[in-house]
């Protein structure tokens, strides 16, 4: 197993990319923390999984929020002594709004997509110090390495940060031998919070951009940050890799 005996957090554990990420982790051997404003989802998953035998707990997170993020860390060593591995995956999409200068969302966006994360490394690095090792991957976005007029620049400013914060923390954190890495995802299947990306007319337009001509699966994003996450990507720090089937190479 590629995890055995690792403790993962895993935020927005409970849909999409984030369950995904959470049933591979398990199956791999991780202790699996779900965190995810979602409750009833996040327990039933974490049942789910228990029910197969392994190991996971949900946790209440809203990202946003430091007094959660401390009480969620403290839950997750608490229950399994340690902590070896966060994924940032929470975020919610910019496409839903048809004010591109909506301050509103700007801040909604800049607050969960770009500050959780920095609150994410914020209490689990001291954790990872103590274990002496550790891994982040943050979940950035192709929107975070190209721009896109459709959508609200939020969404791009926040992947784009989380972009630079990864390599900020690989910085920081290399000589505590805990490393940092980032996923930009291209398209995929729609988020609960998306709008015009689902669209099929929209949709159809963006995958004339992709090389391989299809959207990605949840659990493509799910592999590759499983591959981050584990010691077979012992010697890679500051890293963003692509999947998004070839759209940032055209």
């Amino acid at each position: 197993m590629r995890l055995a005996d690792k403790v993962a957090i895993i935020t927005g554990g409970a849909h999409g990319m984030g369950k995904s990420t959470c049933e591979i982790f398990a199956r791999e051997g991780a202790k699996v923390v779900i965190a995810d404003v979602d409750d009833k989802a996040g327990q039933e998953l974490a049942q789910q999984l228990t029910s197969q035998n392994l190991t996971a707990m949900f946790h209440h997170l809203d990202v946003t929020s430091e007094a959660d993020w401390a009480a969620t860390v403290k839950a997750a060593v608490d229950a399994y002594g340690k902590l070896d591995c966060l994924v940032n995956n929470a975020g919610i999409s910019g496409s839903a709004i048809d004010d591109l200068d909506d301050t509103e969302m700007w801040n909604r966006l800049m607050a969960i997509n770009s500050t959780g994360p920095f609150y994410g490394i914020k209490y689990c690095a001291p954790e990872m110090k103590k274990v002496g090792a550790g891994a982040i991957v943050n979940i950035s976005s192709i929107s975070g390495i190209v721009g896109q007029g459709f959508i609200h620049p939020g969404y791009n400013a926040s992947k784009g940060s989380v972009r630079l914060l990864t390599k900020q923390a690989a910085s920081r954190f290399g000589p505590d031998n805990i490393r940092v890495n980032s996923v930009h995802p291209g398209l995929m299947p729609p988020m609960r919070t998306s709008g015009k990306t689902a669209d099929p007319v929209t949709r159809a337009k963006m995958l004339k951009r992709v090389p391989l001509g299809r959207n990605g699966e949840v659990w493509e994003v799910a592999n590759a940050t499983l591959f981050l996450c584990s010691d077979e990507a012992s010697y890679i720090t500051g890293a963003e890799l692509h999947v998004d089937g070839g759209h940032c190479a055209v």
